[in-house]
Order: structure tokens, then C-alpha cells, then sequence
């Protein structure tokens, strides 16, 4: 892999990630841009104790553009992007529309591949670990600011979810804070650590699933796939390495030769449960990883890095809304019995 670092017009980061070591970028972002004005700052809820990112300024992002003025496409035939260059392996730079920028954080987009009409799941091996080989260089690089307590590398997939991008992207946002999400985690660790005498509860949770086996997806030698036993929603997957690590950086060489294999088959097999003709499954790809200062960082040991990879569709034509009780109360009632989801993800394997 090869990096480079430049900049854009109006002063935002941005790195290529490239398969070939000896290829030389020197494209210049031509495009007369003003500076980047952006007005996020941080809330506390009083009652709930989380915190809220207030963006006024993303209002008025980029929204559904035709596919001719794709801002994440090469810059080619005279038509100029957010990326200078003719073509491309990988790209990671700066939101023009950050939601947490300056001292409120970090946010950047990912772009998978130059191609338009594609997803993760049509990327080979090769283009995949170097999807991985830059989240991971982003996270260590994120880490680094003080500003920056936990990194959220993620995939948002289909305008049902509410992307406004129908090109292969994901993000990733450096909170200034640990997220409500991953401070629950670390409760229940150290609950458990506590109820069991020291046990781990990520460990506990994988032996568990791999000893039952009727909610198990893939079984690889450095990673394992299941539907979690309680799961939020109808088709969910959790992706843990069988050798837990705290984050993206921790993972040895074993685990990273084989992520491509897993995760491209999990995403085939997305594509597939709800039959031939259903459009493309719109899903969310989540990685969990542990904070690196602030709330949680004296655990960060004991945390367990893992993806978890849901859809909104629980049915053929049908989506899964949080209504009152989801939306309201965050307790979630889910239609589809994990066992019977894990059997129609085994039933859409690849042959």
C-alpha cells in the first residue's frame, strides 16, 4: 500500500490509498472553493447524560445529485469532483459537511472504489484489505488527537437508510466524547467482570455463540459471524475476530488476510435473503472499537472490536420503522427469531 497526503482547494486533508507502490500522485484540486465554514459544537443532555452534535450547516449538503455529478466520482472529461485525480484505489478525506469539526471532533468520508455503480460486496479481496489497511491507518492517525476520545469507522448502504450518496462510501467520525452506545458496552463488562469473577464478557459472548452454534453464520479460522442472540433488529449480524483485540490497529496478519473473504461473503449473502428480484439490501456496517481516552479508556483492554452489520428491510418490500416503543423508549421489538435469521444467511451462501 501506498499513501499520499494532499490538500483540496478550500485547505481539507486528503490521502490516497493505493494498491501500486510505485505510482506518484501529484493531481491539484482546481475547483475555486471558498474555506470550509462550519458551526458544530457539542450539547450534554441534562436527562439522559449523552451528547448531541448540533451541524446547522449541513443543511445545505449535497443531496441526491445525478449520477454525472457525482462528487466522489474521479475528476474526468472536464467535470471536477472532491477528488482531482483521473481514477483511484481507495480515498479518505475531510467532509465539506462535517458534523464534528475543529476542537468538536473529526469527520471524513471514504470512498471504496471509482466506480459509480458499485458496492463493497463487488469489490475483489485485493480492493477490500485495502479498504481495511486505511480504516486502520485513519483510526491510529484519529487517535492521535487530543480532541478525539473514540473512532467510528462505518458504511451507511441505500437511501432507505437516508443516504444522499449513491456512490460506494463510508465515513468516519473522531468523537470528542465516548459514545452512549459503547459506554453501555463497557457497563455491562465490567458487570460482568464483576458478577463472574473476572471473566471477559466479549470472550464469554463468542464461546457462547460458537458453542450453541444455531445462530452462527461463518466460521472462520480468525473470525466468526453470528446473529446476535438478542438482536435489535430482523437480520443482524456481529462480526468478532476470534482473538479479541481493542481496535483496528491490534489485528495480527492472520486476521487481516481473512477479513476480505468473511466480510465480502457476509455482504453476498445481505444481497440475497430476500430473493433475486428485491433491489439491493440497505444495511448499516458499524465497527466498535475501543476509546482511547476519556469515559472507558481504562477498560480499553478488555474491550472487544468487533462490526455490526444490520438491514432495516425485514421482509420483502417491507422496512423495519423504530416507532413508538424503538423511537421512544429504545426497546426494540424484532419480528424475525435470530436463530431463523442465522438460518436464512446460512441459506444464502455462495455456491
Amino acid at each position: 500500500m501506498k499513501k499520499t497526503s494532499t490538500r483540496l482547494a478550500d485547505g481539507r486533508e486528503l490521502l490516497y490509498y493505493d494498491l501500486r507502490d510505485d505510482l506518484v500522485r501529484d493531481e491539484t484540486d482546481r475547483r475555486p472553493l471558498d474555506p470550509v465554514s462550519t458551526a458544530s459544537e457539542i450539547r450534554r443532555d441534562p436527562l439522559l447524560g449523552d451528547a448531541v452534535a448540533i451541524a446547522s450547516h449541513r443543511q445545505g449538503r449535497t443531496y441526491h445529485p445525478p449520477a454525472d455529478e457525482c462528487p466522489l466520482c474521479p475528476s474526468r472529461d472536464g467535470r471536477l469532483s472532491e477528488i482531482p485525480a483521473a481514477d483511484y484505489d481507495v480515498v479518505v478525506f475531510e467532509n465539506r459537511f462535517p458534523s464534528l469539526a475543529g476542537e468538536s471532533g473529526r469527520c471524513e468520508v471514504v470512498c471504496f472504489t471509482p466506480d459509480h455503480d458499485a458496492s463493497f460486496a463487488d469489490l475483489t479481496e485485493e480492493q477490500a484489505a485495502l479498504v481495511l489497511e486505511a480504516w486502520t491507518d485513519r483510526t491510529a492517525e484519529l487517535a492521535e488527537l487530543p480532541q478525539v476520545q473514540q473512532v467510528f469507522c462505518f458504511e451507511n448502504r441505500g437511501a432507505e437508510i437516508g443516504v444522499t450518496l449513491g456512490h460506494p462510501h463510508g465515513q468516519i467520525y473522531g468523537y470528542p466524547f465516548t459514545t452512549p452506545r459503547t459506554a453501555l458496552m463497557l457497563r455491562s463488562l465490567a458487570e460482568h467482570r464483576e458478577r463472574t469473577g473476572g471473566r471477559n464478557l466479549f470472550d464469554d459472548v463468542v464461546e457462547r455463540e460458537l458453542a450453541d452454534g444455531d445462530r452462527v453464520v461463518l466460521d472462520g479460522e480468525h473470525w466468526v459471524a453470528f446473529v446476535p442472540y438478542a438482536a435489535h433488529w430482523p437480520y443482524e449480524v456481529h462480526l468478532h475476530p476470534k482473538r479479541r483485540v481493542p481496535d483496528l490497529r491490534e489485528l495480527d496478519e492472520g486476521a487481516r488476510t481473512e477479513f476480505p473473504q468473511v466480510y465480502l461473503e457476509l455482504l453476498r449473502r445481505f444481497d440475497r435473503i430476500f430473493g433475486p428480484d428485491e433491489p439491493p439490501t440497505p444495511y448499516i456496517a458499524a465497527w466498535h472499537q475501543a476509546p482511547f481516552r476519556g469515559e472507558g479508556a481504562a477498560d480499553r483492554a478488555e474491550f472487544g472490536l468487533h462490526l455490526e452489520l444490520f438491514t432495516i428491510r425485514r421482509t420483502s418490500g417491507k422496512l423495519k420503522y423504530l416507532a413508538g416503543s424503538e423511537s421512544g423508549m429504545s426497546v426494540f421489538i424484532n419480528d424475525v427469531p435470530p436463530e431463523a435469521a442465522a438460518e436464512r444467511l446460512r441459506e444464502a451462501a455462495s455456491k
